[in-house]
């Protein structure tokens, strides 16, 4: 794709950027094949080369207008696009630079700005647990749009001591997992326990930085992904923690690309990239493991594995994944596209409910086809948007290991 860029974008770190994506684009048209948005609403602006087009055209001095605003709103940022390109291009990266310019040039409406704002700043104030715990004790009572959002709760369990376990790995204390889903962390704490590798949760650090990015606060956004290196930074330098272990795929797929967001920092760039050097999906961490783990597990689990978006286009661990799960003794049963959204993507279901509500019921009716016992996951935003259309179990495949390894040790016990 031939560019010339205006010129309060040219020779800038961002216009540079930009530049060297959109050059690679050869108007194919594969990306629109795989772009859950598309597919949805058939409006070329709303697949990635639509969207391409508008981000060139603003490079290029064109004023974005409200319209440009809402097609880079309504990606999910899924990357499948990415996945498909035969070409490389790095959509993820110029989506990032295209929303950033354009919400700098597009006021937003008052209604708009303090539903972003309230809503990124819930998610990590500290009233959130107490909040969440209420709506868990009143569900029922709750309408059911709120509903869709309150998981129930379940007892997370007693913790071992793993202190005395001579590999070490460090844990990401999140934002709102703790809260909605705090049997994910547990289970992740006993299944590592369980194959020799002790976990433990940083002090000083938090979310990942992913909420403030994708919600129009990229400096706070960074501030963070500030914030968790220097918390990491004395346990990495000591040279003790052999991993930073990511069990939500959102947050895992966000802090594997701090080097990337930080590269023009000098007093973190190095830091970025040490840190990046360490971050592991758990599957990583207990995939070599399996077939020990196997043994002390019940065979035939019927269950469907949903791969997040960043799990499989942004990580590329969906194979790793899938491969894990069937050594680990689950009877996988396939289901059609399975590389598509299913319309989470961090806080794109609140704001774009019904194309979230679309996809969430496309992706369901297709993994109904199989009659899984159980759907499987790695990411908390898909386990709860996934769970809140159906009946069928949704749980994050380490909670279902953990499930089974503590009713095995019951019997023998």
């Amino acid at each position: 794709m031939q560019t010339k860029l205006a010129s309060w974008a040219r020779d800038t770190d961002l216009g540079n950027e930009a530049d060297a994506i959109l050059r690679r684009c050869v108007h194919c048209g594969f990306c629109t094949a795989t772009c859950p948005t598309y597919q949805v609403l058939g409006d070329e602006l709303d697949s990635p080369r639509g969207r391409i087009y508008l981000i060139k055209q603003v490079l290029e001095g064109a004023e974005p207008t409200q319209s440009t605003q809402l097609h880079l709103d309504r990606c999910l940022t899924c990357r499948n696009c990415e996945t498909t390109c035969p070409s490389g291009v790095e959509y993820g990266h110029l989506v990032d630079i295209g929303r950033k310019i354009v919400d700098e040039r597009v006021p937003r409406s008052w209604r708009e700005k303090t539903k972003r704002t309230l809503l990124r700043k819930a998610m990590m104030s500290p009233l959130f647990a107490p909040a969440m715990r209420l709506g868990q004790a009143v569900r029922g009572l709750l309408p059911v749009s709120v509903r869709r959002k309150v998981p129930e709760r379940r007892d997370a369990g007693a913790l071992p001591d793993v202190g005395g376990h001579a590999r070490q790995v460090l844990m990401l204390a999140g934002c709102v997992q703790p809260a909605m889903m705090p049997t994910i962390d547990a289970a992740t704490i006993r299944v590592l326990d369980a194959i020799g590798i002790g976990a433990r949760i940083a002090p000083g650090a938090g979310c990942c930085g992913a909420v403030s990015f994708h919600l129009d606060a990229q400096d706070a956004a960074l501030a963070q992904m500030r914030a968790n290196i220097d918390a990491w930074w004395p346990l990495v330098q000591d040279g003790k923690i052999e991993a930073i272990v990511m069990n939500a795929s959102g947050c895992g797929a966000m802090v594997k690309e701090y080097a990337h967001h930080l590269r023009h920092d000098p007093a973190y760039a190095q830091k970025a990239a040490d840190v990046v050097a360490l971050v592991k999906d758990v599957a990583e961490i207990v995939a070599p493991y399996a077939q020990r783990l196997r043994s002390r597990l019940p065979a035939g689990t019927r269950a469907a594995f949903h791969p997040p978006c960043t799990l499989q286009h942004w990580q590329g661990l969906r194979p790793l994944s899938e491969q894990l799960l069937a050594d680990l003794g689950f009877e996988l049963q396939p289901f059609a596209d399975k590389h598509l959204c299913c319309g989470s993507a961090g806080a794109y279901s609140v704001l774009n409910p019904e194309i979230a509500l679309q996809l969430r019921d496309r992706k369901l009716g297709a993994i109904a086809a199989g009659g899984p016992d159980v759907i499987l996951s790695a990411n908390i935003g898909c386990i709860g948007h996934l769970q809140s259309g159906t009946d069928t179990p949704v749980r994050h495949w380490v909670e279902v290991v953990d499930e089974q390894l503590r009713r095995q040790a019951g019997k023998q016990g």
